[in-house]
């Protein structure tokens, strides 16, 4: 496009947001100030990924409308969880097989309300887009420099990281695992609207029940660990999938109360204990919380990112 065109290029990149602004207004007016606040602290960067991806994947105004209406009940119900934890101290007890069938089960839910709000969370919760932005900077530049082929990601969520890893290393191939048939779907078509389907495969795979013999250079496990009884398990169980010249991306949720998070982290250092544990190399970290604390002393949710080698 000719120079003069920018001020026009601009417009059309705004008019997803403007169209989630209508959506919100109509059913979760309450999340207006997240789109703001996000503009003015991230800036053009995050209006240009957040804009596209809002019109790869919601293009359609009910579509939109019907996603943010999956995050107003997302963030409602993580607020009521939030609050009873800081009264309590401590999450409800929960197995993984509850969680399961509370969570990933749950058809309905995860389609309409757990997927497109954990979406949406990572441009609107600052603490999710920072944990983007430094797995941009700090693996996904890695990635590039060592020129990595293929990648796994153990746990895909809503695919945003398979997809973002897609987007920047144009030659890298993919496998996505994860124990949720709506997960998986999702992922792909998140993974096809921006056009990477034929480099990509999702896999419904348990690698705890079903270890898996490949190795890669690159692995991917984002906000699993909290999810796990016994997270040290699932620790090794990534030690064992990365090659020895390879690196993982992992990070945890800490004292964030959510309907599937099991394993109470506290402190940066209980998870880095466990990394230890498992005979992983921390080669560099990053915490960050969500918020100020209202009280002193009060726990508020946070998220350890770090860039792990399998050690020896």
């Amino acid at each position: 496009m000719f120079d003069g065109g920018h001020g026009v290029n601009v417009l059309l990149k705004m008019k997803p947001i403007e169209n989630l602004l209508v959506a919100m207004e109509r059913s979760a007016r309450f999340a207006r100030e997240s789109v703001r606040r996000g503009e003015a602290e991230f800036g053009a960067a995050w209006s240009n990924d957040f804009s596209e991806m809002l019109e790869r994947l919601y293009a359609d105004d009910s579509a939109m409308g019907d996603a943010v209406q999956g995050y107003s009940a997302f963030v409602i119900d993580s607020m009521r969880r939030q609050k009873r934890f800081e009264r309590e101290l401590c999450y409800p007890a929960k197995t993984y097989a509850d969680a399961t069938a509370e969570v990933y089960c749950n058809d309905d839910h995860m389609w309409r309300q757990y997927l497109p709000g954990l979406l949406l969370s990572h441009y609107l919760w600052p603490h999710h887009y920072r944990q983007i932005e430094y797995f941009k900077t700090f693996f996904l530049s890695m990635l590039c420099r060592h020129q990595v082929t293929e990648f796994a990601e153990v746990g895909v969520g809503t695919g945003i990281y398979s997809r973002l890893t897609l987007q920047a290393v144009p030659e890298i191939r993919g496998a996505g695992f994860d124990i949720s048939p709506m997960s998986l779907r999702f992922t792909l078509g998140h993974v096809a609207a921006y056009g990477h389907a034929d480099r990509y495969s999702a896999i419904k795979h348990n690698i705890l029940e079903q270890p898996n013999d490949k190795t890669y250079r690159a692995l991917i496990c984002v906000e699993v660990l909290e999810h796990m009884e016994d997270p040290l398990v699932l620790l090794k169980s990534l030690k064992s999938m990365c090659a020895a010249d390879g690196k993982m991306f992992v990070t945890a949720a800490l004292n964030a109360a959510d309907a599937d998070h099991i394993y109470l982290y506290r402190q940066p250092q209980d998870v880095l204990d466990q990394v230890a544990a498992a005979g992983l190399y921390l080669e560099h970290c990053f915490f960050v919380q969500a918020y100020a604390p209202a009280a002193p002393g009060l726990p508020v949710p946070a998220a350890l990112a770090m860039v792990l080698g399998p050690g020896v």
